[in-house]
């Protein structure tokens, strides 16, 4: 495909500076753009950009004197992601259902869906229009696939969950494996019953290898727009409001509720039975051990207040000079001490 810098930027509504008939054929980022790709930069990366190789540069509208061709834009990071979309060569994959699928009694599955060889759909479950299946993929009893789901290879889904609308699950993820629940007598462990479910709601999207734990009764629930990154787990019963961004190795202990627009930086935990509030940040290895207010940004454990974290960071890396300090006046008081 090539396409002028004009003809880019009507289609991201961006404005052109500098010559809008370069050619353009590709996207790269910015070490490994070659002539003919655009590539986009934001600050701090804008120098850079004045001197990559790339025939354009998406840009902030703000950026003056820049010496390529570009396409200034509100923001340049979604600007770039749409024309990935255009410019990425879409999968062919065709409709149907394989010979080589196991499909269960009862199942209903409306048009358009394309169910991949060797994925098992199991008794009672219903795949809705334009959902994709691929291959190793297990979909339990009564499991609900919403429209235009794509579940991909060696994932579960298991009995009675709910999967919503435009939803993505990556490989090997496990949604409705059972909630970690034992009680304890006489030093020996017995499994309680885990028989609720999972419901992930519209527009989620999960990473390979996440365990999302079925509520030991009623739901667990994810709400629309989340997305979860690779090696995440959610424990039992917790409730993850819209819009949350969940990083990589997070752990989420059960019963917790999670607000709206929360974001989880890697290996953050939590302990289990606390409310999260919502429009707040988490950096990456917080310890969360207590409920949270609205609109807070935290760091560390225990949790503290990220401003507050970074101070104690700074005091500790003053320690081994502080202690020499101490140790230098330690020596000149038992000097003084000796003279006497």
């Amino acid at each position: 495909m090539e396409k002028t810098l004009q003809e880019i930027a009507q289609l991201i509504g961006g404005d052109v500076a500098g010559d809008g008939t370069t050619k353009i054929s590709g996207l790269s980022n910015i070490p490994l753009a070659r002539a003919g790709d655009l590539t986009f930069a934001v600050p701090p990366h804008i120098d850079e950009a004045k001197t990559c190789a790339a025939s354009a540069v998406l840009i902030p509208l703000d950026t003056n004197d820049f010496p390529k061709p570009a396409v200034k834009v509100q923001d340049p990071r979604a600007a770039f992601a749409k024309l990935l979309e255009l410019f990425t060569p879409k999968l062919e994959i065709p409709v149907g259902i394989s010979p080589k699928a196991h499909i269960g009694k009862d199942v209903k599955i409306s048009d358009n869906v394309t169910i991949m060889p060797f994925a098992v759909v199991d008794d009672g479950a219903e795949i809705h229009s334009g959902a994709i299946i691929y291959p190793h993929v297990y979909i339990g009893q009564h499991v609900t696939i919403g429209a235009d789901t794509v579940i991909y290879s060696s994932a579960t889904v298991r009995e009675f969950c709910k999967v919503g609308k435009r939803c993505v699950i990556h490989s090997s993820a496990v949604i409705g494996s059972d909630g970690f629940g034992f009680t304890t007598k006489d030093g020996v462990h017995t499994k309680v019953p885990q028989v609720g479910n999972v419901i992930i709601e519209d527009d989620v999207e999960i990473g390979a290898h996440v365990g999302i734990d079925r509520a030991a009764m009623g739901s667990t629930i994810i709400g629309h727009g989340t997305k979860i990154d690779n090696l995440v787990h959610i424990a039992h019963n917790c409730k993850i409001g819209a819009n949350c961004l969940i990083v990589a190795q997070t752990g989420i202990s059960g019963s917790t509720t999670v607000g709206d627009n929360v974001t989880f930086g890697g290996q953050v935990g939590t302990v289990g039975h606390i409310h999260i509030g919502g429009n707040s940040v988490y950096a990456a290895r917080s310890g969360i051990s207590k409920s949270m207010p609205e609109g807070f940004f935290g760091a560390g454990f225990p949790i503290q207040s990220h401003a507050d974290w970074l101070k104690q960071q700074a005091m500790i890396k003053k320690v081994p000079e502080l202690l020499e300090r101490i140790r230098q006046l330690e020596r000149q008081i038992d000097k003084l001490n000796n003279a006497e």
